[in-house]
């Protein structure tokens, strides 16, 4: 077989696949395109000090507080990492409450010293860090 064969078959080929790639890709469902929406989507955000942040619903039912706690709190507040009061320890909240509820909320949702905001969870609602911090506070004393 010559080059110009050989050639010839090739380009064919590719002209061929690249064809059934193209409509492989128009033919995603809705629910295909917003799989791959949510593969490709941020895992997260920064936020500078200072600035309010919008936290978008996730349309479903809220988390309890103990579940928020479970999968974005613990990791600090049952080893103290940065300083995090301990979860139990109820002298370290002492000194925090002693600042006033309104502000030991007020810094979980917007975060303090090593604290990120939201302690992580950025989709969590304001009402699920708080339900969080209570939470804790209920099982710190």
């Amino acid at each position: 077989m010559s080059h110009l064969r050989i050639f010839a078959l090739i380009a064919t080929a590719c002209v061929a696949l690249m064809g059934c790639s193209a409509k492989e890709k128009s033919e995603l469902t809705a629910a295909q395109e917003a799989a791959v929406a949510e593969r490709i989507a941020p895992v997260g955000h920064v936020v500078k000090s200072g600035q309010v942040v919008a936290v978008a619903s996730t349309g479903g039912t809220e988390r309890s507080g103990s579940d928020v706690y479970g999968t974005n709190c613990m990791a600090c507040h049952t080893s103290g990492i940065a300083g995090a009061p301990m979860f139990g320890d109820s002298g370290a909240w002492a000194t925090r409450l002693a600042q006033g509820i309104e502000t030991v909320y007020s810094n979980a949702i917007n975060g303090i010293n090593g604290m990120p905001a939201r302690g992580t969870c950025m989709d969590c609602s304001d009402d699920e860090v708080i339900a969080a911090i209570n939470y804790i506070l209920d099982n710190s004393k």
